[in-house]
């Protein structure tokens, strides 16, 4: 699956903004505008001027419609959801080439505020996913102490967790001396039996 820079950022900056939630890692990521402004540091968002409590809210209310599309059971549903985003923002594609990028698409009006940016942007990237039928991508770690989302794009769709090198080499390393507890025991109990 051909995935374009632009389209990539957007699915990261998604994913991120779903890993905010309380739900996703046991406190509200977006605290304050403080948070929100580290966000949109964190994910290079492009023409955003000052923030306050509005925005604050609206992302929020963003976030959830983007956490319940991530979720949706089928793809209409998720379809639907993301057509609403969408259309919410005012979507108005234009072509640009800022910050020494190549031309690429945004999707979101001049001036538009950030919520709307994140609908316009984001919501168009899943779009692309689910047109492209790829919409199993969008998943959530299967760490059992984990809800964090994450979008599968390995060649071969196998990612299980939101970052190899924590949940995934924990479970690894859980694993590995579960068997050798099991190794362990399994010689101690045969030998109690001569």
């Amino acid at each position: 699956m051909l995935i374009n820079h632009d389209t990539r950022c957007a699915l990261d900056c998604v994913v991120d903004l779903i890993n905010t939630t309380p739900e996703s890692d046991g406190r509200e990521g977006l605290a304050d505008l403080a948070a929100l402004r580290a966000f949109v540091e964190r994910n290079q968002v492009s023409d955003i001027g000052s923030l306050d409590e509005d925005d604050l809210v609206a992302v929020r209310a963003v976030r959830q419609l983007f956490t319940k599309a991530f979720a949706a059971p089928d793809t209409p549903e998720a379809a639907a959801l993301i057509n609403s985003l969408v259309a919410e923002a005012g979507t108005t594609p234009r072509l640009t080439d800022h910050d020494g990028y190549d031309w690429h698409v945004h999707y979101f009006a001049p001036g538009a505020s950030l919520a709307d940016h994140l609908a316009a942007d984001c919501g168009m990237a899943l779009a692309f996913l689910l047109v492209a039928g790829e919409r199993e991508r969008l998943r959530r770690c299967d760490a059992p102490d984990c809800r964090r989302a994450f979008v599968d794009l390995s060649r071969n769709r196998s990612r299980r967790y939101c970052d190899s090198r924590t949940c995934g080499n924990r479970l690894h390393v859980a694993a590995y001396r579960a068997r050798r507890r099991e190794a362990v025991a399994v010689p101690a109990q045969n030998g109690q039996r001569s």
